[in-house]
């Protein structure tokens, strides 16, 4: 399952914040949703202190915490990023072909 969103620079996290949010479960709650914002604000500035490189391996590693923080949320991951436009596609994970589950793993 995949969604696509069209927004600003990248620079600008909302359009992967929206995506992200839509897909989530459980839905995330408005203060969830500002955190997840920041982090990923930081994730697309932060190109030193041992980040990777490319802008989607900083952004999804920045979902990796934020769930791995939470211990209660799965969403999809960020697949295409058009740095040009802001254009973001998400792409759920699983290894079994099937989105995680937030509580229980597979």
């Amino acid at each position: 399952m995949s969604r696509d969103a069209t927004t600003r620079a990248p620079q600008d996290p909302d359009a992967i914040v929206q995506a992200y949010a839509a897909e989530a479960k459980p839905p995330l709650t408005e203060a969830l949703t500002a955190r997840l914002r920041a982090a990923l604000a930081d994730a697309l500035r932060d190109q030193a202190g041992g980040a990777p490189a490319a802008p989607l391996e900083r952004l999804n590693a920045a979902l990796d915490e934020f769930e791995a923080d939470l211990r209660s949320v799965v969403g999809p991951r960020v697949s295409t990023l058009d740095e040009a436009t802001g254009a973001v596609s998400m792409e759920h994970r699983s290894e079994a072909g099937q989105p995680l589950r937030a509580f229980g793993g597979q």
